[in-house]
């Protein structure tokens, strides 16, 4: 059987570095620090973990080793939580808004393959 994708317009940001996606730092619950709430502005000026896209972290893995895919250290990636479970983000991957307001991230050749700008 064959199917083709339903045609939806969706929201896209192309992810650099922490702090890059602008709902990194929008929920306001997040920068609850015991009584305590911290801006957008003052996280995002210390560099504080996103909302969206997270540091990647594994124990098992050197900061300092070179990813496989991208070439970058893994100090430079990030972490998003997928419905699918969790994946890490190069640099210059883009953060799809999916149609239940989930993220996940699509590499750019894919992502240019994929998906056209519209518009607004």
């Amino acid at each position: 059987m064959k199917f083709r994708k339903n045609p939806v317009v969706i929201e896209a940001t192309q992810w650099f570095k922490n702090g890059d996606h602008p709902l990194d730092y929008a929920n306001l619950e997040k920068g609850r620090v015991g009584g305590a709430v911290y801006s957008l502005a003052y996280r995002k000026e210390r560099n504080w973990e996103g909302d969206v896209v997270r540091y990647y972290r594994d124990p098992q893995i050197s900061g300092e080793l070179k990813c496989s895919i991208c070439g970058n250290k893994y100090h430079d990636h990030g972490w998003i939580d997928t419905l699918e479970g969790g994946h890490i983000v190069c640099p210059s991957d883009w953060i799809i808004t999916g149609v239940k307001g989930e993220h996940y991230p699509c590499k750019p050749d894919i992502f240019e393959m994929t998906y056209e700008r519209v518009e607004e």
